[in-house]
C-alpha cells in the first residue's frame, strides 16, 4: 500500500513537472512566434496589447502640436480689398448716395517670414486690391504694401509696419521626402487659425498648364480649400516648406490633391524682390522634356527616366559648357532628374551665372559638366499667346535677318508649337523689333482694340504676317 502510495505521489509531481515544463517552453515560443520575435533569447515579456488596455495607441510616433504652436500665430489672414468711387448705378446720385466705400473681393492667406513684418503669399491672392488688410491671429490688422511680385510663380511680398511678431523660418523643401507628415495652415472659408494635417503625397509635380512657367509643386493630401491659398506648409518641425497654391477639384473644394510652391523657390523669389526688385531667373539653355515610353522607342534610349535635350540654346550656358542635341540629363547637383519638372524646380531656385554640376549620358556613357546658368530675359505678348526673348546673333544668321526676337514659347494651345517656336519676328505693328524691350514698347502703346500685326521668318526662312484682332 506504502507503494502504491508512492508511486502516485511521483506520478503527480512528475505531471506537475511536465506541465510547468510546457508552460515553460512551448507556450513562450508560441506567443514569441505571434509577436514576430526570431531571436533565440528568452522572450521576456509579451508586446501584445489586451483588448481592455485603457491607453490611446497612436499609428505614428509624429507630434503636430509644437509644430502646429510655433506656426499657427505666423500665419495670417490676408483681405483684398476694392475701394470704389462715384456711384454705381445711376440711382445712386438721385438718393444722395456718393457711393464711395469698401468691399471685400478676396481673401487668403500669408506667413510671416520676418519679424519686422515681411509676408509671403500668393500673387493671385493680392492681384488687383486697392487695399490689402491683414488680420494677425490675435485679431490685430494692419494694412499691407506689395513689396513686389512674381505672376509666373505666383509668389507676393507684403509688408506691415510692426514689430516682434512670431514667424516662421524657411525650410530646405529640396530635403522633403514622400510620405513625409506636413501640416497646413491658413484660413480657410474665413476660418482663422486652421491646422490640417497629412503627407507628402508627390514632388516636382508639373500641373501642365498652358499659360504659365513649367511649375514643380509639392504636392500633399493635407486638407486645403479656398482661402488657404499663401498659407504655410510645414514639417513637424514647425519649418516653412511651402507656400499653398492650387488644388485639383471639380467642385472647388478639396477632394485629397492640393499643391504648393516649394519653399526654396519662393525663398529664392521673395530675396530677388528684396535685392533687386524682379525675379532673377536662371537658365540652362537648352529645350527637351521627361523621357516617355514613345522617345524611348522612337530614339533607342538606354534609359526610361531623365531629360531628353532637343535642342541647345546658342549662346548659353550648356552650349558653352558643350551639351548637345540628345543628351540625357539625370542629375544636377544633388538631385536626381528623372523628369522635366525635376529640372524646372532646382534651376527656378538658382539665379544668372550660379554655376551647377550636370550629369548627363550621350551614346550610353555617363560624363559631368559645370554649367554656368544665362539669365531668363522674356516677354509675354498676352493677348495673342506668344513669349517672345532675345535672339542671338547666331540665330539671327540661321534667319537671314540682321534684327528681330524669337518666339520662345507658345502659351495657348490652339496655336500650332512646332510652326511658331523658334521663329524669328521682325516687326510688329510695322514697326521693327530687335530685343524684348522694343517689343514691350510697342504692346504697351497700342490701344486695347487694335489688332496685332506680326511679320516674323518662319522655320523654311519665308516670311510671314498674321494679324490677331
Amino acid at each position: 500500500m506504502k507503494k502504491l502510495a508512492s508511486l502516485l505521489i511521483v506520478a503527480i509531481l512528475g505531471g506537475i513537472l511536465s506541465l510547468c515544463g510546457y508552460k515553460l517552453f512551448l507556450e513562450e515560443e508560441s506567443v514569441a512566434s505571434i509577436a514576430g520575435i526570431s531571436s533565440s533569447q528568452p522572450h521576456q515579456s509579451s508586446t501584445i496589447i489586451p483588448a481592455n488596455y485603457t491607453n490611446t495607441v497612436y499609428g505614428t510616433n509624429a507630434d503636430f502640436t509644437e509644430a502646429a504652436e510655433k506656426t499657427v500665430h505666423a500665419v495670417v489672414h490676408v483681405k483684398n480689398v476694392a475701394v470704389f468711387n462715384g456711384p454705381r448705378n445711376p440711382f445712386e446720385y438721385y438718393y444722395g448716395n456718393r457711393g464711395e466705400g469698401k468691399a471685400v473681393q478676396g481673401a487668403g492667406s500669408g506667413v510671416i517670414i520676418t519679424p519686422d513684418g515681411y509676408i509671403v503669399t500668393n500673387n493671385h491672392v493680392i492681384e488687383g486690391a486697392s487695399e490689402l488688410e491683414v488680420t494677425l491671429n490675435n485679431n490685430q490688422s494692419y494694412t499691407a504694401e506689395v513689396v513686389g511680385s512674381d505672376k509666373k510663380s505666383d509668389i507676393a511680398l507684403l509688408k506691415i509696419d510692426a514689430e516682434d511678431l512670431d514667424y516662421i523660418p524657411f525650410g530646405n523643401s529640396d530635403n522633403v521626402k514622400l510620405g513625409e507628415w506636413v501640416l497646413a495652415v491658413g484660413n480657410p472659408f474665413n476660418l482663422k487659425s486652421t491646422v490640417t494635417a497629412g503627407i507628402v503625397s508627390a514632388k516636382a509635380r508639373d500641373l501642365n498648364t498652358a499659360d504659365a512657367m513649367p511649375q514643380s509643386f509639392i504636392q500633399t493630401d493635407a486638407a486645403i480649400n479656398p482661402g488657404n491659398s499663401g498659407g504655410a506648409l510645414v514639417n513637424i518641425n514647425g519649418e516653412l516648406i511651402g507656400i499653398n497654391t492650387a488644388i485639383t477639384s471639380k467642385t472647388g473644394s478639396y477632394i485629397g490633391y492640393a499643391f504648393a510652391v516649394p519653399s526654396n523657390n519662393a525663398r529664392k523669389i521673395v530675396e530677388d524682390i528684396m535685392e533687386f526688385g524682379d525675379v532673377q531667373q536662371g537658365i540652362l539653355g537648352i529645350r527637351g522634356g521627361s523621357i516617355t515610353p514613345a522617345a524611348v522607342e522612337e530614339y533607342g534610349l538606354s534609359t526610361s527616366q531623365g531629360v531628353y535635350v532637343a535642342s541647345v540654346s546658342p549662346g548659353s550656358g550648356a552650349e558653352n559648357a558643350g551639351l548637345k542635341e540628345h543628351d540625357i540629363i539625370k542629375q544636377i547637383d544633388n538631385i536626381k532628374i528623372n523628369k522635366f519638372s525635376d529640372l524646372t524646380g532646382y534651376i527656378n531656385s538658382k539665379r544668372p551665372d550660379d554655376v551647377v554640376k550636370v550629369t548627363y549620358l550621350r551614346d550610353g556613357d555617363k560624363r559631368e559638366v559645370d554649367v554656368k546658368l544665362t539669365k531668363y530675359e522674356a516677354y509675354r505678348i498676352t493677348p495673342i499667346g506668344l513669349e517672345v526673348a532675345n535672339a542671338s546673333k547666331k540665330e539671327l544668321r540661321n534667319y537671314n535677318t540682321d534684327y528681330g526676337v524669337k518666339i520662345n514659347r507658345i502659351l495657348r494651345n490652339d496655336l500650332p508649337a512646332e510652326e511658331f517656336t523658334g521663329a524669328i519676328i521682325t516687326e510688329i505693328n510695322n514697326e521693327k523689333v530687335s530685343d524684348i524691350r522694343d517689343v514691350e514698347r510697342v504692346v504697351e502703346s497700342k490701344s486695347t482694340a487694335d489688332p496685332i500685326v506680326v511679320t516674323f521668318i518662319d522655320k523654311k526662312g519665308e516670311k510671314q504676317r498674321v494679324v490677331w484682332r
